[in-house]
């Protein structure tokens, strides 16, 4: 899970050095997560992950009806008016873009991924994908919970059972075709091929690592309206790291699915490293 903290500088990501949206606080301190709620009624846990995350913005009429009557998404002009340097200078090229949502995309794998001890069958270089909308409470007095919100657009796992099951856990997901592989010149690649939808994405970590042990962060997942699915999923994870990705442009998005009218704002990222720990709560 990529470690935003809304005020990255333009120029990045994975969603990381170049421009961060927001999506987890990071802390300086104990390398343990922070501690979840009790009453989770699943155990999520993903260990040693490598991943591709890149950051977008979205015209929100596009996912209009995903998104809950108790959410709203927070705006790119929203943040910029707000101080955050990356969106005022992205809407200084494009004013238009005002109303546009913040997101970001990822694909990742890991050496341990189970919900309930139990874990997808992974194909050769079989990952998962995911696509996740900044949000707040369309009602400003309502308390979400402990997290960063975000709404999942999509998750995409090449396991369609295993789809099903995590739906009906309380884990939003669907299947997708996603694969995530390492060359020998340590240039990672990776794909999804889903219904309506076709991504490739390419990274060569560079420049010098950031996070480590003491960086951490809660975020509560949201899922998608009409999804039937309920709940909230909520993740605390600690030890991200990060490096850019070389390629100034790391997304190629077509099809008529939403994500591939969404456009890529900075560099992407490589980040890696992270444990994480999380489950379904009931709202």
């Amino acid at each position: 899970m990529p470690r935003f903290t809304m005020t990255h500088h333009l120029g990045p990501v994975v969603l990381l050095a170049a421009l961060v949206l927001t999506a987890v606080t990071a802390t300086r301190g104990a390398a343990q997560r922070l501690p979840l709620p009790d009453g989770a009624r699943t155990h999520w846990l993903v260990k040693q992950p490598q991943e591709i995350v890149g950051y977008l913005v979205f015209d929100p009429a596009t996912v209009a009806e995903r998104l809950p009557s108790t959410l709203r998404f927070i705006s790119v002009g929203e943040l910029a008016r707000g101080g955050v340097s990356w969106a005022a200078q992205y809407l200084a090229g494009a004013p238009s873009r005002d109303a546009w949502g913040v997101s970001f995309v990822e694909i990742v794998r890991a050496n341990t991924f189970t919900i309930d001890g139990r874990a997808p069958r992974w194909p050769s270089h079989g990952a998962a994908a995911l696509w996740f909308a900044r949000v707040a409470p369309a009602d400003s007095t309502e308390d979400l919970g402990p997290g960063v919100p975000w709404l999942v657009l999509d998750l995409w796992v090449p396991d369609s059972s295993y789809a099903a099951e995590m739906r009906r856990l309380g884990h939003y997901a669907t299947y997708g075709n996603v694969k995530l592989l390492e060359d020998a010149h340590g240039a990672w690649h990776g794909s999804l091929l889903a219904e309506g939808l076709r991504v490739a994405a390419a990274c060569t970590p560079s420049g010098a690592e950031s996070g480590g042990p003491a960086s951490r962060g809660m975020q509560a997942l949201f899922p998608p309206a009409r999804s039937g699915v309920s709940g909230v999923v909520r993740i605390s994870f600690a030890g991200h790291r990060e490096r850019t990705c070389a390629e100034p442009e790391s997304w190629t998005l077509s099809g008529t699915h939403p994500l591939a009218l969404a456009e890529q704002v900075g560099s992407s990222s490589f980040e890696f490293g992270y444990e994480l720990e999380g489950g379904a709560y009931p709202r």
